[in-house]
């Protein structure tokens, strides 16, 4: 079933559609000679599904500073375990979308599933925070921690300066968005290459790691539950921290209509992926404890660097530079698989219909890739990001847990449905349990964060009434709104995808 847009005989300005066709004309109305249908194409392979995934996942905070699981569990063995179960949580969050994704083969990740089962409203607030806030801001945070970290081998001796460390980030995401501007191919091939950089640096941590036990050294796991208590607040924050560290295992879900045969690349993707990504994390963090104690992985800003200037010598210069590309990697596949988030909501008539063109050559969603450019370097160069997504870090978890709700209530409302890949119940469930209860832990723990962002979100409904709902906007506002798209089309040579989209 393909859910029609909202509004889509309305010509408005704003977030609808350009005229009562639903399509603006193409390039001076004709299309270019001898091009191909201008689509999305199929183009991630297993291959490159597994890159995205594991690309995504493991960005800085595995590399620099875990500690915050450490520093609420009080111990070496739980703050293992906490890892250990996170991973294995998340696995399960993974698992529910992997139906979901198999069962409606549409790309849009969250957005879809929530528009899918609980209608519209829901939907376009998800697409809303994301786009105003949560991605510009997220990718500002994350090329931050790139541009640190590729200049961390250039000032060894002295700090090194915020407007250098700015500027070399503008540069990494000017980067990012034009390689996923131009090709599909290259984007993916890049997050492989990368991917295989990140495994990389974990395998140089590892790899010591494991040659210290074999040494002997586990003094700091004599004891290893022993140390101080976890408060009764410390267990779960230090959970939070960990399924933060998880965060990414759903960006495929987003990208579904370019997969190869997506009723197996999915699962298959999915499963490999979270089996990597959890037994990296848990014998990166044992790698660590060989070597350090617990103190002073706690006083260390930068957990991967202290390890290897202790055990690698001259070559612990290298590590900074894995961080970086590892940064990098994240980066792009956040770009990537959001930006069809943003082409999706386009398609269904909940943002500009100018994001669900398509480049008329590349066969990239240009205006989707672009749209998030302007707003990150504001934010970049804007100052407080960290708490910008403070405020709306629960955001993430309301909407997750939502969709895997709405697996479970498809279940009931239409067990006809086809459904290739098919979880027991159980796994949802306690999935969705384990994201309400990371939204009451934040409601709890930081109410004054946590109701700022609620506020941020709640600014999407009337938002939606103002641009979906109201279909009497001025003539005058109509008219230059679809200049202003007609004028941004030529521009950019992209035009609406010409099939129709078919499940």
């Amino acid at each position: 079933m393909v859910r029609k847009p909202v509004v889509s005989t309305i010509s408005s300005g704003g977030y609808l559609q350009g005229n009562v066709n639903g399509k603006l004309p193409s390039l001076g109305g004709k299309e270019p000679p001898g091009q191909e249908k201008v689509v999305l194409k199929k183009k991630i392979t297993l291959l490159r599904g597994i890159s995205i995934i594991i690309g995504t996942i493991i960005g800085a905070g595995i590399f620099i500073s875990p500690k915050g699981v450490l520093q609420n569990t009080g111990s070496v063995g739980m703050s293992l375990v906490i890892w250990t179960v996170c991973g294995v949580l998340s696995l399960f969050g993974a698992l529910s979308y992997a139906e979901l994704g198999t069962s409606i083969k549409k790309s849009g990740g969250h957005y879809t599933y929530i528009l899918e089962v609980f209608g519209p409203l829901p939907a376009f607030v998800r697409v809303w925070v994301e786009l105003l806030i949560v991605r510009p801001a997220a990718t500002a945070v994350i090329s931050l921690a790139f541009g640190r970290y590729i200049l961390e081998p250039l000032f060894i001796q002295c700090e090194i300066p915020e407007l250098a460390i700015k500027l070399v980030t503008a540069v990494g995401i000017t980067v990012v968005m034009v390689l996923n501007s131009m090709s599909v191919s290259w984007s993916t091939r890049i997050q492989i290459f990368l991917t295989f950089c990140k495994l990389t640096a974990i395998l140089i941590i590892i790899v010591p790691g494991v040659m210290q036990l074999i040494k002997g050294q586990t003094q700091h796991f004599k004891d290893a539950f022993s140390g101080r208590d976890a408060s009764i607040m410390g267990l779960p924050l230090a959970f939070y921290y960990g399924m933060y560290a998880y965060a990414g295992w759903f960006y495929l879900n987003f990208v579904t209509e370019e997969v190869e045969n997506p009723e197996k690349t999915v699962p298959l993707a999915i499963c490999i992926s979270m089996a990597v990504v959890t037994v990296g994390y848990v014998l990166t963090n044992v790698a660590y404890f060989t070597t350090i104690s617990a103190e002073e992985l706690l006083l260390s800003n930068a957990v991967a660097v202290t390890f290897s200037e202790r055990l690698l010598g001259n070559f612990s210069l290298a590590v900074p530079i894995f961080v970086a590309l590892s940064c990098f990697g994240s980066m792009n596949g956040g770009v990537f698989a959001v930006s069809r988030l943003f082409y999706v909501a386009s398609r269904e008539g909940h943002l500009p219909e100018l994001l669900s063109m398509i480049h008329v050559r590349k066969h990239t969603p240009l205006p989707g890739v672009i749209v998030l450019y302007p707003l990150t370097m504001i934010m970049l160069f804007s100052g407080n990001l960290y708490s910008l997504l403070n405020f709306l870090s629960f955001a993430r978890w309301l909407f997750i847990g939502l969709a895997v709700a709405g697996l479970i209530y498809l279940r009931y409302k239409r067990p006809d449905m086809h459904r290739p890949f098919k979880v027991p119940l159980f796994i949802p469930a306690l999935f969705s349990f384990t994201c309400f209860f990371m939204v009451a832990l934040s409601l709890y723990s930081d109410p004054f964060s946590t109701g700022i962002g609620f506020i941020i979100t709640l600014t999407g409904v009337p938002a939606y009434y103002l641009f979906i709902i109201w279909d009497k906007k001025p003539k005058w506002f109509r008219r230059m709104s679809d200049r202003i798209t007609r004028t941004l089309q030529i521009i950019l040579e992209v035009v609406p995808e010409e099939d129709c989209h078919k499940l």
